[in-house]
């Protein structure tokens, strides 16, 4: 088995350092537009079966260069590539995966290429980080295990472990992302219909052992293809969790147009974008650095199974490793990624087509998988008759 890992960030360092755990695998290319960090990482790990290639993911030839050399190709550049990415691996022939994209329909671009991957025998599953990614893969497994589903309830928050006033918050992924997750509506399913509710809004406590009082509330992007996967159930809603207070603190700097991508003022004789300054605040602020951080995740589905009502209900806390560094969120979304593009390569998962996690990724699998890294989730299952 041979891969190409496409971006050496956060995620895709560990993304390739999850694939070498597999005796397996045969090759990893790990390919960026500069490749010093990628080549810090090859001497830490000093494993003769990882490459470094120097590719500017804006020239389609370069990326077909290094695409072509791999059975499955791990996309972990910006959403923008997306689509481009998914182009040239059919093309190629070539398997590929992606951490999703929430701007420009980057999910919805890669999903249209279906025909043409069933034509060249390839698979692409998009949205495999962790909201969407994981959500969606537990969301399907329960789905699967039930006759009719009525309900599904998912929340999810990337936090740190030890928070600091005045946003109690820290990034693992872009500060954009969260301007956007937190600006544009959610999409949520209520009473069978689909329809649109403000972020930021609905605030509802929620509890997870171990941590302190925590707030749950809508955001967008989370629910991604659930919902036209799942368009025939009654309710289905996501919501992102954080610690108290948070929500109502971004809620003001998104009203006050902070956040908005057109927003300008003239200071000083000089046109100023509101959101680049908002950025240039919060991004020292948020930083996560050496920190502890920790994923929390709570899928709920509920439905009708051998007639009798039932809930299979998913539940995850994810925190820092500190025996190699790597960031609870750099866990939960880099090894997913990497465990579904093995199932692809070595025929776990067969189907030649574009698909989003949900329909194809087998649950049980991946959540042993996941178990090996060290990353568990829970399963429990309440009947109305009686609870396992």
């Amino acid at each position: 088995m041979k891969f190409a890992v496409l971006g050496a960030g956060l995620m895709g360092k560990q993304a390739a350092r999850d694939l070498l755990g597999n005796k397996q695998v045969e090759k990893v290319i790990l390919a960026d537009r500069t490749t010093e960090k990628a080549e810090a990482f090859q001497q830490q790990l000093n494993d003769p079966r990882l490459e470094i290639a120097k590719m500017d993911a804006s020239h389609d030839e370069q990326l077909k260069k290094v695409i072509s050399q791999a059975d499955v190709v791990i996309n972990a550049l910006f959403y923008t590539f997306n689509e481009k990415v998914a182009e040239i691996a059919i093309e190629c022939g070539v398997h590929s995966v992606d951490l999703g994209g929430h701007i420009g329909g980057a999910t919805e671009k890669v999903l249209a290429m279906n025909d043409q991957a069933v034509k060249q025998g390839v698979t692409i599953i998009p949205d495999l980080g962790v909201a969407p990614g994981m959500i969606n893969i537990l969301t399907g497994y329960g789905a699967s295990q039930l006759d009719e589903v009525k309900s599904i309830r998912i929340y999810v928050g990337g936090i740190p472990l030890h928070p600091e006033p005045p946003i109690e918050y820290k990034h693992v992924f872009s500060l954009e992302g969260v301007f956007d997750h937190y600006t544009d509506p959610s999409h949520v399913i209520r009473g069978g219909e689909l329809k649109q509710v403000s972020s930021l809004s609905e605030i509802e406590p929620i509890a997870f052992e171990g941590f302190g009082e925590l707030e749950a509330f809508h955001t967008s992007g989370g629910t991604s293809t659930l919902t036209e996967t799942f368009r025939n159930v009654d309710s289905l809603e996501y919501k992102t969790i954080r610690y108290n207070g948070h929500a109502d603190k971004f809620r003001l700097l998104v009203e006050l147009g902070l956040t908005s991508r057109e927003g300008k003022v003239v200071a000083g004789g000089h046109e100023v974008s509101l959101r680049e300054v908002l950025l240039k605040v919060l991004e020292p602020i948020t930083e996560l650095g050496d920190e502890k951080d920790a994923v929390l995740l709570r899928v709920t589905v509920a439905g009708l199974k051998q007639q009798e009502e039932c809930t299979y209900q998913y539940e995850m806390v994810t925190i820092r490793d500190e025996s190699t560094g790597v960031t609870a969120m750099a866990q939960a979304t880099a090894y997913s990624i990497s465990v579904v593009a093995q199932m692809i390569a070595d025929g776990r998962i067969g189907n030649h087509g574009v698909y989003p996690p949900e329909q194809v990724v087998p649950g049980a699998e991946y959540i042993a998988e996941m178990k090996k890294r060290g990353v568990t989730i829970e399963e429990t299952v309440q009947r109305a008759t009686h609870q396992n």
